[in-house]
């Protein structure tokens, strides 16, 4: 348990594979109550948000998506919707910094652009992330546009965040005085403060675990805010603790699983019981690697979350379940 409640940005981050996109949904949909507007927003060019909540590929404009979690009195906020792509944050910032309307798009035409945000290291990642500082500080520069309480980051994987927000230390090799490295250096001032939260996610598996650990060391080095770990995918806990070792040692009461499967209706076969005998296993040793995880977990001595398996997938109806849950732990 934490409190949140002072974080403007919440750069969700993680392994490939651990569902980032799913927990960073999820989380705004958390926290769009009360009336509060968010955005979430994404920055790898995969359309993770659209795929999510199942609407057309979002272009460079924040969009209205979807209503957050009702509240007790089921009121809601707004959830609204941004896909950043560099070439336009690019543009968006000559516009907006140095009235370059028409002549910025005439070196878009010209490929300048793209030449700009790939000939040097590190300045893809300075333009995407200046455009989520942007969406945090509003000011009269970006005239009626939203103001927000809260931005969700749909991150680049936990071995590229540090890299990321790290935008002092990009910029450092490019500019080393100038209105660049200014504005560089104001947004490090909201990326290491505690308005900002870097959660990672994780399974409780081995290499994401490890990936975490590593990924809390390196954003302590740059001295970025480690946010919480949301534990995703979690297995139930059909089992009690006696038939998860019963399974593992292969005791359990071979009779009493064929009487409970004739009672069920089943047809009793021993190909059939050796086959749920063998899966029991399983799932028994799955879940004691997995309390082995949730023990390393716990002791990084973070906030920690945890959210569970959908058998069926995760649709709509699955993030607002989930967006309940972070809700009920604390994390919104």
């Amino acid at each position: 348990m934490s409190d949140w409640s002072k974080v403007r940005l919440h750069v969700v981050t993680g392994k490939g594979g651990t569902g980032k996109s799913t927990v960073a949904s999820a989380l705004a949909l958390a926290l769009a109550h009360r009336g509060a507007n968010v955005l979430l927003c994404e920055v790898e060019g995969r359309q993770g948000i659209a795929r999510m909540f199942d609407v057309d590929p979002l272009p460079y404009e924040e969009r209205r998506l979807t209503t957050g979690l009702p509240d007790d009195d089921g009121g809601r906020g707004v959830v609204h919707a941004l896909h950043i792509d560099a070439e336009s944050a690019l543009l968006e910032y000559l516009s907006m910094y140095y009235r370059l309307g028409r002549a910025g798009k005439a070196l878009d035409r010209f490929g300048v652009i793209e030449f700009a945000t790939t000939i040097a290291p590190g300045v893809r990642d300075v333009l995407l992330s200046g455009k989520v500082y942007e969406a945090v500080e509003r000011n009269s520069r970006n005239k009626g546009a939203i103001q927000y309480d809260a931005i969700v980051l749909d991150a680049p994987p936990t071995g590229r965040i540090t890299q990321f927000l790290n935008v002092g230390g990009e910029v450092g090799g490019l500019a080393k005085v100038g209105p660049i490295k200014t504005q560089s250096d104001t947004m490090m001032k909201l990326f290491q403060s505690p308005r900002t939260a870097v959660h990672l996610v994780t399974l409780l598996e081995e290499m994401p675990v490890q990936e975490t650990i590593d990924g809390i060391a390196d954003l302590k080095r740059a001295k970025l805010p480690v946010g919480g770990i949301v534990v995703n995918m979690v297995r139930p806990r059909d089992l009690s603790a006696e038939n998860l070792a019963a399974a593992r040692a292969g005791t359990l009461d071979r009779e009493k699983v064929e009487s409970e499967v004739k009672a069920a209706g089943i047809e009793v076969t021993p190909v059939l019981i050796d086959g749920l005998l063998h899966e029991a296993a399983q799932h028994a040793e799955r879940r004691a690697l997995e309390d082995e995880q949730r023990e390393v977990v716990r002791d990084l001595g973070v906030p920690t979350y945890e959210l569970p398996r959908m058998a069926g997938g995760v649709d709509l109806g699955a993030l607002y379940e989930f967006a309940g849950l972070l809700r009920e732990q604390g994390m919104a």
